[in-house]
C-alpha cells in the first residue's frame, strides 16, 4: 500500500540553508520537498500554487518576514501547518509566531530526525 508523501514547502532567505534542508529531508521517505522560497511573498505565492502540507519557515526575512507570511498562508488556507524555523527561539517570537498561527517551532540547527519528529506530528494533528 503506497501512502501520500508530507509535502513541504521550504521559506529561508539564505540559500545555503534552503539546500540543507531540502537535502536532508529528502532523505525521509515520507516528505516531499514541493518547493523554496526565499521571502515571504515568494512563499505566499509559492503556497497558492502548490498548497503544502507543510511549510517551513524563517521568520526573519526581506520583502516580508516569515510573520506576516505565516499570517497570509494560514488566513487563506495555503498549507494544513507551518513551523517557525529561527535562530531567535526568545519568548516574544514564540508569542508572536503563535498570534499568526505558527503550528510548531523549532530553532535552525535542530537535529534533522527532530524536525522530520515535528512535521509528523504537526501533521498528524487535526
Amino acid at each position: 500500500m503506497v501512502t501520500a508523501k508530507i509535502t513541504v514547502l521550504i521559506v529561508d532567505n539564505l540559500p545555503h540553508v534552503r539546500q540543507s534542508l531540502r537535502t536532508l529531508l529528502q532523505l525521509t521517505e515520507e516528505l516531499e520537498i514541493v518547493g523554496e522560497a526565499a521571502n515571504g511573498r515568494e512563499a505566499v505565492q509559492l503556497a497558492e500554487q502548490v498548497r503544502p502540507d507543510i511549510v517551513i519557515m524563517d521568520l526573519k526575512m526581506p520583502e516580508m518576514d516569515g510573520f506576516e507570511a505565516t499570517r497570509q498562508i494560514k488566513e487563506r488556507h495555503l498549507a494544513k501547518r507551518v513551523i517557525a524555523l529561527t535562530l531567535y527561539g526568545n519568548q516574544h517570537h514564540r508569542e508572536r509566531a503563535a498570534q499568526v498561527g505558527v503550528d510548531a517551532f523549532a530553532e535552525k540547527g535542530t537535529a534533522i530526525d527532530t524536525l522530520v519528529e515535528v512535521i509528523q506530528e504537526i501533521y498528524q494533528t487535526k
